[in-house]
């Protein structure tokens, strides 16, 4: 695999990525009653710990592409060989 290669990886999956969060984000706003009455089916849970869990989860998940995706592709793009051509 040479770098140029990677770098379309890295940008695909950055793409990717952050259409997961926007439509879990988007989900979680239009469907907000329905998931949480079938999470409860499962766990106590109140309103409040649901979003908080929610809200957590989207900033972890965020943080992860943050520092694995990202910083990668930002970094490659940086030091791309050949760019000054």
């Amino acid at each position: 695999m040479n770098i140029e290669t990677l770098h379309r990886m890295l940008a695909w999956s950055l793409l990717i990525n952050y259409v997961i969060l926007i439509i879990w984000f988007v989900a979680f706003i239009a469907f907000h009653q329905l998931i949480y009455d079938l999470h409860t089916v499962w766990f106590r849970l109140s309103p409040e710990q649901f979003d908080a869990i929610h809200y957590l989860g989207m900033a972890v998940y965020k943080v992860i592409i943050m520092v694995f995706v990202l910083s990668p592709y930002l970094a490659m793009h940086i030091i791309r060989p050949g760019k000054d051509k």
